[in-house]
């Protein structure tokens, strides 16, 4: 059986148009990483200013990203991709935005973000993490753990964000998103805020990437969901949890719910 992590690295680095240009204007980037492991539990030393830190996971080619890190110059941000390909249109954007200002607040920096906890310790001090657009993994039921909202992931992210700390989570999939509620309350997270047209609602402030624009303008409806970190021990095994219900989904399609 194939290693999933590389293996899902491999399907995405097949579908992408390999950019030439990315990995060595990345490499002269003051502000890219490809050595994430190697900053865990130092990401604040990493930035000039001691500010609040939050983490953007899968920030695709970063179109919103530059603008949010932009408008909030006292926070500080991190974005997190999988492939230079993509991180190579984030570096342009934010390069784009900023002009000839100095950028002192992002880092950028490639990893598989389902090993996150390699990446990140407590002593990062995560406060804000943001979930746009992940792959719902709808297709079958078993393929719900590949989530970056499962258990499997949320029991991670709860390692390092702080208490009190957010996840605002975004996606125009209705199923991945009434399927991801019961996973935030499982590992004790509470609901602040939540709408199922975010565009209808007016929230701001709203960051709006290329995958959102599409979306919306084929009338979609964006769903959106902010939940708090409650402080304490969950007492949960991520990887036996199944959501109630989905045992039954899964005896009748004969697929092993692990």
């Amino acid at each position: 059986m194939r290693d999933w992590p590389f293996y899902m690295e491999e399907c995405i680095l097949m579908h992408m148009r390999t950019k030439k240009w990315a990995k060595p204007e990345l490499a002269v980037c003051p502000y890219f990483s490809d050595e994430a492991e190697k900053h865990r539990g130092h990401w604040r030393e990493l930035f000039g200013a001691d500010q609040p830190l939050h983490l953007e996971l899968g920030c695709g080619k970063g179109v919103s990203t530059a603008a949010m890190v932009y408008d909030n110059k006292d926070v500080n941000f991190i974005a997190m991709d999988i492939t230079c390909n993509v991180l190579g249109d984030t570096r342009r954007n934010i390069a784009k935005t900023y002009g000839e200002e100095p950028v002192k607040n992002v880092m950028i920096t490639r990893y598989n973000i389902e090993d996150i906890r390699k990446v990140f310790a407590p002593e990062d001090r995560v406060e804000r993490i943001y979930i746009n657009f992940c792959n719902p993994w709808t297709k079958r039921p078993k393929y719900a753990k590949r989530r970056l909202t499962h258990p499997r992931q949320l029991m991670q992210y709860r390692d390092f964000l702080v208490d009190g700390g957010e996840i605002w989570f975004k996606t125009d999939d209705m199923p991945l998103f009434t399927e991801s509620l019961p996973y935030f309350e499982a590992c004790n997270f509470q609901m602040r805020y939540m709408v199922n047209d975010l565009h209808a609602a007016g929230f701001a402030p709203n960051y709006i990437s290329e995958h959102e624009k599409m979306y919306t303008e084929k009338g979609v409806p964006i769903k959106f969901v902010i939940f708090k970190k409650l402080p304490g021990e969950v007492d949960l095994d991520p990887v036996r949890w199944v959501m109630p219900g989905a045992f039954a989904r899964l005896r009748e399609e004969g697929q092993d719910e692990t």
